[in-house]
């Protein structure tokens, strides 16, 4: 039986393991952007760093309530270095959504494997939202930079394919990343809303891949709960300007509409409350320890600092059976 030293030293040992390993693809990585030719390139690469295994990757994992997706691309795929491609597969659970969000850095061709997906784009101001429904088979296309979404729609698992034109396209989830302005800027952006007003919208923000709308859960009878919020922006001297503490315990529990607006001449961040500071942010772990669908605690610094990529397992979302 290991005692707690000894399980210390295998976790530290593992620890090392994985900083190794992605040292060594970082490393990788650089000499193959250097490489003059194509031949040198492939002369740097092993037949296995020609191959990624999306059931078991080694990174590149983001985890929600609603399923998860798994990335390939140049950061953890050596293979894709110079040839300009990348690929992300969509695990949905019953009505999972992959959230809003852009690629900075490509575009998307997104295939259906299994189901019918809702999906949705817009592509800049001016244009129109279109909507579509990606029957099994099938596939649309996301233009770069385009605000889009992908849902499953149905009471089974899905699965979809996404190819890039890139070989490190980028994600930005339009919700997290708005919620990460600064707090004024967003309440001003809302029409004046006030400090635990944006506190509280932002605190009920989910890690994708998170559940769809309701209609969808109440179909297929599933309770949507207290989702894992660990992706948002976090917190440094940028976003919390003029001191923004935390929202009072009632206004966070009770959400947005417990939240009284802040007075028109009072603005909503003000000097005499400090910013957090940088050490009490770093005493905070990066990425939420909570299980998923557990609430957030209430001590958790304001706009905490929280991963873009959790390491919880991903929900076994593994069989699929084809559906009109």
């Amino acid at each position: 039986m290991f005692n707690l030293a000894a399980l210390s030293t295998l976790a530290l040992g593992y620890t090392s393991v994985v900083n190794a390993q992605a040292s060594s693809v970082a490393q990788l990585v650089g000499s193959l952007r250097q490489a003059p030719t194509v031949v040198d390139r492939l002369n740097l690469l092993q037949d296995s760093d020609l191959l990624f295994n999306f059931l078991e990757p080694p990174s590149g994992v983001t985890t929600g309530s609603g399923g998860h997706t798994v990335a390939a691309t140049s950061g953890n795929f050596p293979g894709v270095v110079g040839n300009g491609v990348s690929m992300t597969i969509g695990f949905l659970g019953p009505c999972g959504m992959n959230t809003p969000h852009t690629h900075p850095r490509a575009t998307e061709i997104n295939f259906s494997l299994n189901t019918t997906l809702r999906g949705g784009v817009l592509v800049e101001n001016g244009a129109r939202f279109i909507d579509v429904e990606i029957a099994p088979g099938s596939a649309t296309v996301f233009p770069q930079g385009a605000i889009h979404f992908e849902m499953n729609p149905s009471c089974e698992p899905a699965m979809f394919v996404a190819g890039f034109n890139n070989e490190d396209p980028g994600v930005q989830q339009v919700g997290q990343r708005y919620f990460g302005l600064p707090p004024d800027i967003v309440g001003a952006a809302l029409g004046g809303l006030g400090v635990t007003e944006i506190q509280g919208l932002e605190s009920k923000i989910p890690d994708n891949v998170a559940y769809g709308v309701d209609e969808c859960l109440q179909r297929c009878g599933i309770t949507r709960g207290n989702q894992p919020t660990a992706q948002l922006q976090p917190v440094d001297a940028g976003n919390s300007p003029s001191g923004i503490s935390a929202a009072p315990a009632s206004a966070t529990a009770a959400g947005p509409s417990a939240a009284k607006p802040t007075s028109s001449n009072q603005p909503a961040s003000s000097s005499a409350r400090p910013a957090p500071s940088s050490s009490a942010r770093a005493s905070k772990p990066a990425v939420s320890q909570r299980p998923i669908g557990a609430p957030a605690v209430s001590d958790s610094p304001p706009y905490g600092a929280r991963a873009l990529e959790t390491s919880s397992p991903a929900p076994e979302v593994t069989s699929f059976r084809r559906r009109a």
